[in-house]
This record gives C-alpha cells, sequence and structure tokens, in this order.
C-alpha cells in the first residue's frame, strides 16, 4: 500500500492490485468443498458420498459465516479508519477481530460435535437412508475438529487483504486449498479412507491457512497486535459485527436455500417422476443439488472476489469524502461482475452434461436429467445473482451495514424460500420449484438498484 494512493491511482490498477490475489483467494477457498465432491463422485460412496457432504455442507458454511461475520467487518472498520486518519482504532479493529475469531470458533466446535445428529436431520439427513446417512455423520464429526483453523484462518484473510497484501492472503490460502488437493486422492483412493480421507484431508489443508494467516500478525503494515488492540472494546465490537453482517447474512442464505430445498427434496422427491417413469425420489436430487450449490459457490466466489478487491478502496475514499472515486469504483466493479455473470450463465445452459459428469461416472438417466434442470433452471438467474452479491459487498464497503443486509437477506431468505416453498407445495415438483430461484434474483435485482441509488444519494448530500 506504500506504493498506491488509494486516493488518487487510477481506479482499474487499484483494483487490479486488490481484486485478482482475492479472486485467486475466493476461488481456491471455494475449491475446499468441491474438490471433494469430486474425488468423492469418483470414490466408492459414490452419489450417495456426494449426497452426504451436502447434507453436511450448510454447517460448514455456518463456521464460515461466522469467520466473515468478524473477519469482513473488522477490515471494512480497518479501511474507514485509516481513512479517517485513526490508525489506533485501525489496530484495535483487527485485535479486537482476532479475540472474537477464537471465541466463536471454540463455540461453533463444541455445538457440531455435541448435536451433530439434530445437525444432519436439520439439513436434510435421514437415518433410514442408511448408508448416506452414516457417511454424513462420520463426515461431519472429522470436519468439526478442523473448525477452529479454519474459521480463524478465513477471519484474517480480509484483514490481510485489507493491510495492503492481497498476495500473501491469497497464498495462505491457496496452499491449504493445495494441500486439500495433494491429499484427497491419497487418503481416498491410496489409504482407502473414503468420505473420512476426504474430510481429513480438508482440515489438514486448512490448519496450513490458520498457521500461514497467523505468521502475518507478526509483519503487518498498518495494524499493531499487542495487549492494546486485543483488549475487547464494546463500541469496536459492535461496529465491525454491524458492518459484518451483510457477509454473516450472505452465508447463513445460502444455508437456508440448502436446507430448505433438502427438506422438501425428502417431502416430494418421491412425487417427482422423471422421463423415464421412475421417480427422482431423495438421494439423487440432494447429490445434485449439491453439486449445483458448490459450483454456483465458484462463480460467487470469484463475483465476491472482486466485489472484496474494491472494498479498501471504497472504504478508504468513502472515510476521506472523495464520492466521485467511490462512484467510479462501483461501476467498474459491476461492470465486470455482470460479465463473470453472462459467461457463467452460457457455461451452464450450454454445457450442463459436461459439468455434471466431472463429479463422478456410472449416473443414471433420472440423475442426469435431474441435473440438466438444475443447472438450467436454478443457475438461470445467475446474472442477477453475481450484480445482487456484489451490491451487497459494496454497500457493505460504503458502511451502510443496513441496506448491505437488507439486500443480503432479501434475494435468498425474503423472496427465495417463500417462492420455492409455495412452488413445491402447490406442484408436489422438485423440478418446478426450482423456478423460484429465478423469481428470487429478478425481486433482489430490483431492490438492490434501488438501495445503490439511495445510499449515493445520501453520501453525496451529506458530503455537499
Amino acid at each position: 500500500m506504500e506504493k498506491m494512493d488509494l486516493g488518487k491511482d487510477k481506479i482499474s490498477k487499484l483494483i487490479k492490485k486488490f481484486a485478482v490475489p482475492c479472486v485467486i483467494s475466493m476461488i481456491v477457498a471455494a475449491l475446499y468443498n468441491i474438490v471433494d465432491q469430486i474425488f468423492i463422485g469418483w470414490s466408492k460412496a459414490s452419489f450417495f458420498g456426494n449426497a452426504a457432504t451436502n447434507i453436511v455442507y450448510p454447517f460448514t458454511v455456518i463456521a464460515l459465516a461466522f469467520a466473515l461475520l468478524i473477519g469482513d467487518g473488522s477490515a471494512a472498520l480497518f479501511n474507514l479508519s485509516l481513512g479517517a486518519k485513526n490508525k489506533e482504532k485501525a489496530s484495535k479493529s483487527v485485535g479486537n477481530g482476532l479475540i472474537l475469531l477464537i471465541i466463536i470458533s471454540i463455540v461453533v466446535t463444541i455445538l457440531g460435535l455435541v448435536f451433530d445428529e439434530q445437525i444432519l436431520r436439520i439439513f436434510g439427513g435421514n437415518p433410514k437412508e442408511v448408508e448416506c446417512y452414516q457417511y454424513a455423520k462420520d463426515y461431519l464429526r472429522i470436519i468439526c475438529y478442523g473448525l477452529p483453523f479454519y474459521i480463524i484462518g478465513q477471519g484474517l484473510n480480509a484483514s490481510i487483504r485489507s493491510d495492503g497484501s492481497p498476495k500473501y492472503a491469497m497464498v495462505a490460502t491457496v496452499v491449504g486449498a493445495v494441500t486439500n488437493i495433494i491429499l484427497d486422492p491419497i487418503f481416498i483412493f491410496g489409504l482407502k479412507l473414503g468420505v473420512k480421507g476426504a474430510a481429513l484431508a480438508t482440515i489438514i489443508g486448512q490448519i496450513f491457512t490458520f498457521i500461514i494467516s497467523i505468521g502475518y500478525l507478526k509483519k503487518a503494515n498498518y495494524f499493531k497486535i499487542n495487549k492494546e488492540s486485543i483488549k475487547l472494546n464494546k463500541n469496536i465490537c459492535r461496529q465491525a459485527i454491524s458492518l459484518g453482517l451483510a457477509s454473516l447474512i450472505t452465508q447463513l442464505a445460502i444455508v437456508i436455500i440448502i436446507a430448505v430445498a433438502n427438506n422438501l427434496v425428502a417431502k416430494y422427491g418421491y412425487m417427482s417422476m422423471s422421463s423415464t417413469g421412475k421417480a427422482y425420489g431423495v438421494v439423487t436430487p440432494l447429490a445434485v443439488i449439491g453439486i449445483c450449490m458448490k459450483v454456483f459457490g465458484i462463480v460467487v466466489s470469484i463475483v465476491i472476489g472482486v466485489s472484496l478487491g474494491g472494498m479498501p478502496i471504497i472504504g478508504y475514499n468513502m472515510g476521506a469524502l472523495n464520492i466521485r472515486r467511490v462512484e467510479e469504483t462501483i461501476k467498474y466493479i459491476l461492470i465486470i461482475n455482470f460479465i463473470i455473470g453472462f459467461s457463467a450463465f452460457l457455461i451452464f445452459e450450454i454445457f450442463p452434461t459436461f459439468i455434471i459428469n466431472i463429479f463422478g461416472k456410472g449416473n443414471s438417466l433420472e440423475y442426469l436429467e435431474y441435473a440438466k434442470y438444475c443447472l438450467r433452471i436454478f443457475l438461470g438467474g445467475i446474472v442477477l445473482t453475481c450484480i445482487i452479491k456484489s451490491l451487497a459487498i459494496l454497500l457493505q464497503s460504503m458502511g451502510s451495514s443496513f441496506k448491505s443486509t437488507l439486500l443480503a437477506l432479501a434475494r435468498d431468505v425474503l423472496f427465495f424460500v417463500p417462492a420455492i416453498i409455495t412452488i413445491a407445495v402447490l406442484s408436489h415438483s422438485v423440478v418446478i420449484m426450482l423456478w423460484s430461484a429465478i423469481i428470487a434474483d429478478i425481486l433482489a435485482f430490483a431492490l438492490g438498484m434501488v438501495l445503490l441509488k439511495k445510499e449515493l444519494q445520501k453520501v453525496k448530500k451529506a458530503t455537499n
């Protein structure tokens, strides 16, 4: 950051500097789950294992949600404080965030180990589906032991980026993911540990990310971790949590989507007939929806990475009251994310079979048919989704935690959940219910544009 001027340098240059490493970090982070899914799909566990990881996936997203609540919130407050020339508050923002991450990681881990069976049932696990359920239980318990490393490592990533070291943050994430990718085939196939091996590979990768992230605290550019900065301050904690709420809601919304979809599949899967005359059942849709959410996660990770790359620029210029550069940065980011969303849309519509076959062999006709419906319908509004996710982070970067949280909540909870439940109840079809995603995208996109316009008007009025 010593070589960059966030208030004067060319926006495109700054976004490239911050966003590229951030995008790589986000994609690699998303690969933690998707790589497991691919290797498991090609293992003996097959689509039963994929269905199992889909059942567990929402709980790992909950862990990530709390990591980003504190991590992104602390980073946003750090940038705003730095822009306002308040270095002491900037250091306390990161220090307080670290302590909160430690506390939350311990709590989430204990809850996961104590209430494992209840968690599985909430997210669609059915003990009657014996093979799938046992895989899910094995995977969850092992994953829980790595949650403290995962939560702290991911939470610190945002502060490292905001401190002017996006490449370091990228390396921390990449090393963990590459470790996971290397160990997956060794543990799953070589040591014949199957689903348990995938979980072990994942937590070892998370430990590497944690170690590298913690190591940065001694070499930070603009914050110091000492007794004073880690002493919890009620106001700083409240501000950081407020600014991070959008990130929390964005992740929890994914949890709600999967939980609702999984339970609707369990209820209507055997009532929904495929073109072959056979019912789709429960395990097939569970596995397919899980895969679609992971593919969806890759696209959203790129969008979030681009948006987070603009966070230091927007936060700094908001603190410096340079609104023109804020607007320029927002416009640039939205154009990039539109291109990303449209490219993903074309891929999902044209190559659905190719995508689904990456995750396993010997798939039934019913499995492939439902997968095509999921990719083409459920992800049909991906262009709008990309803009919505981006707008939520941009509003967060501007310090508007309420509007950011509202938008993050609107698409996935206020619009999607009522739509999918209503359509599923009326149609009794796990195919027709997929159209609810597009309905939610249209409504949330309209809301997002209104909120952005009002926030910009509010900021301009305040600075005049």
